[in-house]
Parts: structure tokens; C-alpha cells; sequence
């Protein structure tokens, strides 16, 4: 389990010596085999900026830094997959930040890579690797030809092809989950937001914000155009929108249109679930799924991370069990950290919540943060750190009725609504 790192132009090297280490909150930790996965097809290496790598000597069991002008080196896992542990580093600048990704620990071990982390859904249908870019090319043209007055179209071709956005490609190719971004704006001030930052934030939003409010038309088109199979999922609350919610009026109507013209498929909204009234609109309107995000049960967490403008915890609950109670299949986007999740105290409120909420589904998501940033930000542990592969163990012995996994799924029966 050798330590693996990176120079300055990118080249990645093993450690002849060193073993790989790495990071659980802000405690260094020995890697253990049994918590080591092969690095998974569409993951990717990343340098980390602004660190020196850390090893360790197994034969005095001491954590050393590597001279040199080397950096530390950690995985971007495609979906499917949950992490385990971030990657160990020392900082040589701790005033600046990682840039918004979600990094697990990586190392090199008989002849290959080798990440902490555990596979926890079927992982092919979401691979990067399975989307054919010069197909995708193809209908992005098709489509924009198709409709070349629709500006989310446009919008949606940057996000598919300048991002390499998966969700946004689906729109185009019309398979799996697709998006249709509706809101320019949020009720919460997310310290993580990978679309809009404040200027002194220290991190810089990877992507751009939806900047116009949709026309009802402009959704339908989408809406129509990808719900074609039984299987179909399409998509409110994607990563270049705010919260799509604040867009309840036009997110009403347009699933009015649309299911007076066609049954296939589900209708589905990412959301924060904080507006209560909004989201029981919108459930009342023929929602099929609803994948609520979320860090924590507890409030003094997610008040920290979220920043939530106008509504608490207790609304988001509210929104949730009134969907479960209209027979919509919901799930939370559960933002995960090595060392914070996986607290006891953390882990008993989530169980509370899920059990509360009736929860169907919980799609474990590695939180895209710098370490450091983020344990500032929030309450630090009152209790027992199990582990994430603890964890996982845990909820599936608690939450034996409710799915593990990584992104949103038909659900096994339609619901009747």
C-alpha cells in the first residue's frame, strides 16, 4: 500500500518505501487492505495544490513528509462508489483552498491503484467512460437545430459539452436521468455551492448559475422530449441552478402540460425541500420522485453548512413526509465526509430522520469541500467515530427496508400518486 504522489508538471510516482496514509476529519490514519477497492474505470488522479504528500515508515510506524517539490495525490470517484477516507497531505499554504471536488485517498498496490472507498450502487450506468462524446456532439446539434429558440437547450449544450456534465449530456442522448434546470436563485447559502460563490469565499464555483428564469415552454419541450420510455427519469435541481422550488409556479404548470400529453416515464425534483408550501405544490401536481440534499439530522450541522434563508430542518422533514404521504418514492442526497458522517452522534440522528421521514432511498454522496474549510466550519464530534465502512454496515442493519446507494432509481414499483 505504497504512497502515492505527483511533481509539478502532473507526472504520478509510488514510493519505493513509504506506505500511503491518509485522512479521517483531521486525524492521519493507517489504511487497513479489507477498506481498499481497485481504482474504479472513470475515476480520476488529481494533484492536490498547495500540499506536500505524507507517508508512513512501516517499520517504525512514523508519519514523515516527502522532501522535494511533490504534491499529495487523491481520486475523483465516478458515482457508485462511496469513499472511505480523504487523502493524507500537509498543507504548505493554509490559506488557500481545494478547489470543489470530493477527494478520496489513493495508493498504489500490486502493480495497480488502489482508492479507500467501497462500491455502493451499480456504478456502469452513470461511468463517464459510457458516454459516447462524438454521439453526443451529434444531438446536441440535432436538438438545438430541433429547437433554436430554446435558451435552457443552449444552456444545458454548455453544461454537456464544455462541463462534461453527465445529467446534462442524458437530456441530449434521451437516456437515463435527464435535467431541465428552472431557478436562478436559492433560499440557502450553501457553504459548498459549486454554482455561485461569494467573492470572498476562497473557492471558485466550477460551474456557471443559470442566469434567466425559463419560459413554461422551454421546460415542456425538454420535459417531453426526454420522457419517451417507461424508464425515463427527468429531472428538476441540477448542480448549475439554485433552488428549483423558488420556480413552484413554472415547475406546476409545465408538469400540468406534460402529463396531460404523456404518462411515460418519472418526474423527479433535486431539492432542499425548506419551502414547504412550494413543495406540496408541486407534489400535488403528479411528482414522482424527490431526492432531498442534505448533511446532517442535526441543526447546528446543517445550519452551518446550508445557511438556510427562511426555513429549518423541520420544514425539510415536513416537505418529506408529506411526499411520502402522496406516495412519491423519495431519497436524500446525502453529502458525506470521512470523520464527520460516520460520527456516532451523527449516525443516530440520521437514523431518526430516515425512520421519521420514510425514507426509500439514501444516495451517499462525497461532499465536494477543502478538509480543512469544512471541519472549521462545523461542531466538532461529541461522540465515538465508527468509520465509513462501519457505517454502511450500520445502516444497512438499522434501515434494513431502505436502499444504499448512489443516484436516483425507478423506483422497483411504479407509486401510484
Amino acid at each position: 500500500m505504497h504512497l502515492v504522489y505527483a511533481d509539478e508538471q502532473g507526472n504520478v510516482f509510488d514510493h519505493p518505501d513509504l506506505f500511503g496514509i491518509a485522512r479521517s476529519g483531521n486525524d492521519l490514519v493507517e489504511l487497513l487492505e479489507d477498506e481498499l477497492i481497485p481504482l474504479p474505470a472513470g475515476a480520476t488522479l488529481v494533484g492536490l495544490p498547495y500540499t506536500r504528500p505524507v507517508g508512513m515508515d512501516p517499520a517504525s510506524g512514523k508519519m514523515q513528509l516527502l522532501p522535494g517539490a511533490y504534491q499529495a495525490v487523491g481520486a475523483l470517484l465516478p458515482q457508485g462508489f462511496t469513499r472511505y477516507y480523504v487523502p493524507g497531505y500537509s498543507k504548505t499554504d493554509k490559506t488557500q483552498k481545494f478547489p470543489l471536488f470530493g477527494y478520496t485517498a489513493v495508493v498504489w498496490k500490486d502493480g495497480g491503484f488502489y482508492v479507500a472507498a467501497g462500491q455502493s450502487d451499480d456504478p456502469e450506468p452513470w461511468n463517464p467512460e459510457n458516454c459516447d462524446r462524438a454521439d453526443l456532439e451529434i444531438q446536441v446539434d440535432r436538438i438545438l437545430k430541433t429547437y433554436p429558440e430554446n435558451r435552457l437547450y443552449k444552456h444545458l449544450s454548455h453544461c454537456a459539452l464544455e462541463y462534461e456534465c453527465l445529467t446534462a449530456s442524458n437530456t441530449f442522448l434521451q437516456r437515463l436521468e435527464g435535467a431541465v434546470p428552472v431557478s436562478f436563485s436559492c433560499n440557502a447559502g450553501c457553504y459548498g455551492c459549486i454554482s455561485e460563490q461569494p467573492d470572498d469565499s476562497g473557492f471558485v464555483a466550477p460551474q456557471t448559475r443559470l442566469k434567466f428564469k425559463p419560459e413554461v415552454d422551454e421546460v415542456v419541450d425538454i420535459m417531453l422530449e426526454h420522457l419517451k420510455t417507461p424508464d425515463s427519469i427527468i429531472s428538476f435541481g441540477q448542480g448549475c441552478e439554485g433552488e428549483p422550488s423558488t420556480q413552484a409556479r413554472t415547475i406546476v404548470e409545465a408538469m400540468k402540460r406534460v402529463r396531460a400529453q404523456t404518462s411515460l416515464g418519472y418526474i423527479n425534483i433535486n431539492t432542499n425541500a425548506g419551502l414547504s408550501d412550494h413543495m406540496r405544490a408541486i407534489t400535488d401536481a403528479g411528482l414522482d420522485l424527490m431526492r432531498v440534499s442534505t448533511i446532517s439530522a442535526l441543526d447546528e450541522h446543517y445550519n452551518a453548512y446550508y445557511k438556510p434563508r427562511g426555513y429549518t430542518l423541520q420544514n425539510v422533514e415536513k416537505s418529506l413526509k408529506y411526499a411520502a404521504s402522496k406516495g412519491v418514492y423519495t431519497s436524500i442526497n446525502y453529502l458525506i465526509f470521512p470523520g464527520v458522517t460516520d460520527r456516532e452522534e451523527e449516525i443516530e440522528a440520521m437514523i431518526g430522520f430516515v425512520r421519521r421521514t420514510g425514507l426509500k432511498l439514501i444516495q451517499m454522496r462525497n461532499l465536494n469541500i477543502d478538509p480543512e474549510a469544512y471541519l472549521s466550519l462545523i461542531p466538532p464530534a461529541q461522540g465515538e467515530i465508527y468509520g465509513m465502512k462501519a457505517l454502511l454496515d450500520i445502516y444497512r442493519e438499522e434501515l434494513p427496508d431502505v436502499v444504499i446507494g448512489s443516484y436516483t432509481h425507478v423506483p422497483p414499483v411504479r407509486q401510484e400518486i
